[in-house]
């Protein structure tokens, strides 16, 4: 903070303040003792901002510090006061202008104080220089060193001063601040600059932001306002690259390949005879995705290389994936597949990594046997080389999901497939996000290989035993969770992995806890009107129509209650034509008829096919402490279901949902709190398992109860140890 802060701290400032002799004010003629009244009442209410019983201003935690600051808040104060009152060069009229300005200047600090605009340590600082300030234009000089001295806050304060409005250094001094600010908020700098785009220093700032942020540069670029006309004027090589393809209709097509662009590797009208062929695009957009792929490695980072990849997803999910996806019900593969007809192995494999959250399992599948397929030779060391290894942790956590990693690590040596997995287990901290942790934690819940598994312990092992040397505490805590969470999997390490991390329990959810205050548990299941919905409402309906429910019928959805033993009522909404959204309706006004009567749900169910996964996710209400996604694929769904429930505890399968699974999920849950008993996951596991046989014991045992998501259960322990690290 500026000089006083500083002084402050230390003695001197302290001895300054101690000595500082207040000025006697001369008698005040009638005629302005308003003004002074009205200094006066704001040094008391400044006083009093934080307590009306204080007597003075605390300001810090520091009694020292606001002792100093009180006293510059009235002696230093009342001097100005006297010095205006005594300077007998000052006339009349002026002497009005600077009692305004002083009792203006306090009031502009005591409502940026109790907007939390303005902090209370900065009121000596701006005391102080309203005093040089005034003593600057008295003498008809510029203000601007003053403002620049000083912190942004006391800058605004001054420069809106109604004393200093005509200082010959207000337009300088505005221009300081609007530099200030830039350097206080850096990712904001093109919205600052839009609301000032005739700064002087502008151009140099536009050329910064079009090499640091080319995406947001490219919007404001294309935007009709006088930033983005400053913008179309700048003569510097990316900048007027970006702004030719900001000026063009369509010109996000061809800003993912930017970087080869501006390098003369490729030219816009090239890719112009190609950009309305969706193969062709495609096919470009995972080419130049590898290249930048290889030249990251080499620590050389692409313009907007994230543009790209957000390209690439898009188009594959459009152009392929919904294509796939939509055919699911296609008994024929020829037919189903058919658009991928003309995708090599390479473009295969992205279909696969960027599409995570949208592909189906069957679709993966069979999008999986199809790189192999258009290899001729195959071998997954030779597809990772070709991709240069972008995305390889995900193609591997996916792998491991969809019970395919064994058969990928057997498509290369031996060696390679366990330096390979030592790979995938190391670096983790060095991602800003938790993605590859989450990824590691998924996929060793998902490998039934015990030596990959003890293979990727070690690793985790190893890591841990660095970063905690390094001390590295972001390192440590991701390893150390790792660890803690992969070694509680071994029944004999005897770890309770709740109490070990600090997290709600994992094995069992209470009956309490999903309980309201009249200890009633509400369900809401979610049901789309689809072909499928219809039989798997009515299959619903069946299991309770007994001595033990009672149901309501509704216009838009049915209420179950349970008859003996705890209070539960199941709200489910009817399974209307989807295709005209009615179902969608259904579930709003249900969604709106729970809030009118407080009606928290803490167990929500989705009952229908993956598509409709999302529109569940959706409207997942933050009191949900139990979710069941009873859809294909589901499993890849856990991160967007605990950004609305943290502490969830999810239910879902990573292969093929099934109807019969999940009734009999659904029962077990509400049998079992209706009987009063806590939710004992593994319990009920071991229960369900011997009631399936066949096809269905194999389904079943593609479903992870809440406490194999390790993923989940990484991310809510790492908020918790972070938490409590900070």
């Amino acid at each position: 903070m500026k000089k006083l802060y500083f002084l402050l701290i230390g003695f001197f400032i302290y001895s300054f303040c101690s000595a500082q002799v207040e000025i006697t004010i001369p008698p005040i003629p009638q005629m302005r003792q308003y003004f002074h009244d009205r200094i006066i009442a704001d040094q008391k209410a400044i006083v009093q901002l934080n307590n009306k019983k204080d007597s003075i201003f605390t300001a810090t935690n520091d009694l020292d510090v606001n002792l100093q600051i009180n006293q510059i808040l009235q002696v230093h104060v009342n001097n100005m006061r006297a010095k205006i009152e005594l300077d007998t060069s000052i006339d009349v009229s002026a002497k009005y202008k600077w009692l305004r300005g002083i009792e203006d200047m306090l009031s502009d600090f005591k409502n940026g104080y109790q907007s939390k605009l303005v902090k209370g340590i900065l009121l000596s600082d701006l005391i102080i220089a309203y005093d040089e300030a005034m003593q600057l234009e008295l003498n008809n000089q510029s203000i601007k060193t003053i403002v620049q001295q000083n912190e942004l806050e006391v800058g605004n304060i001054l420069i809106k001063n109604f004393a200093l409005q005509n200082n010959i250094g207000i337009a300088e001094s505005k221009e300081v601040l609007v530099y200030k600010m830039c350097q206080r908020s850096p990712k904001n700098i093109l919205k600052i600059l839009s609301q000032f785009p005739n700064v002087s220093f502008a151009d140099s700032l536009i050329k910064v932001m079009a090499y640091r942020n080319p995406d947001q540069f490219y919007d404001y670029a294309s935007a009709p306002d006088s930033l983005g006309k400053r913008i179309q004027t700048v003569d510097e090589p990316l900048v007027k690259t970006i702004s030719q393809m900001a000026g063009m209709k369509t010109g996000r097509m061809f800003f993912p390949f930017l970087d080869n662009i501006y390098h003369y590797k490729i030219s816009i009208d090239s890719i112009a005879k190609i950009a309305e062929d969706s193969n062709a695009y495609y096919k470009l957009l995972v080419k130049t995705e590898i290249e930048y792929s290889a030249r990251l490695k080499n620590g050389d980072t692409p313009f907007a290389m994230h543009v790209l990849t957000e390209k690439l997803k898009r188009k594959a999910v459009e152009v392929y994936i919904d294509v796939i996806n939509g055919l699911h019900d296609e008994k024929l593969d020829a037919v189903r597949f058919k658009c991928l007809d003309s995708l090599t192995a390479t473009e295969l494999y992205y279909l696969c990594v960027v599409a995570e959250d949208e592909i189906y399992t069957s679709s993966y599948l069979g999008v999986y046997k199809r790189i192999f397929q258009r290899m001729g030779v195959e071998r997954s060391d030779t597809l990772l080389n070709w991709v240069k290894y972008d995305f390889y942790k995900k193609f591997i956590k996916m792998a491991a999901s969809y019970n395919v990693l064994d058969d990928f690590l057997r498509k290369m040596n031996q060696a390679e497939a366990i330096e390979l997995m030592k790979n995938f287990a190391n670096g983790l901290e060095k991602d800003n996000t938790l993605e590859e942790a989450v990824d590691v934690a998924d996929s060793y819940a998902s490998i039934d290989d015990s030596a990959i598994k003890k293979l990727i312990l070690s690793e985790v092992q190893k890591n841990l035993a660095i970063h905690e040397k390094k001390k590295n505490i972001r390192a440590s805590v991701i390893y150390n969770l790792l660890n803690t969470i992969f070694l509680s999997e071994d029944s004999t390490n005897k770890i309770d992995v709740s109490a070990k991390l600090g997290i709600p329990p994992v094995y069992i959810m209470p009956k309490k806890l999903l309980q309201d205050s009249s200890g009633k548990i509400i369900i809401q299941q979610f049901f789309y009107g689809d072909k499928d919905g219809l039989a798997v409402f009515n299959s619903f309906m069946a299991n309770y129509r007994n001595g033990l429910w009672k149901i309501v019928n509704k216009p838009e959805w049915i209420e179950v209650s349970s008859l003996r033993g705890t209070k539960i009522t199941i709200y489910a909404n009817r399974p209307f034509d989807t295709k005209q959204d009615l179902d969608q309706q259904a579930q709003d006004d249900l969604g709106e008829y729970l809030d009118s009567i407080g009606a928290n749900p803490t167990i929500v169910i989705h009952r229908g096919h993956s598509y409709y996964v999302n529109q569940t996710i959706k409207q997942l209400p933050y009191s949900a402490k139990v979710v069941l996604l009873g859809a294909c694929g589901a499993y890849h769904n856990l991160d967007d279901v605990l950004n609305i429930c943290p502490e969830a505890h999810i239910i879902a399968t990573k292969q093929m949902g099934t109807g019969i699974v999940n009734i009999a999920l659904i029962n077990s849950i509400a049998e079992t709190l209706r009987l009063g008993k806590d939710l004992n996951w593994p319990v009920m596991w071991k229960n369900l398992q011997g009631k399936f046989i066949g096809q269905y014991k194999e389904k079943f045992e593609d479903y992870v109860p809440p406490y194999k998501n390790l993923g989940a259960i990484f991310i809510m322990a790492y908020k918790r140890a972070m938490e409590k690290n900070d």
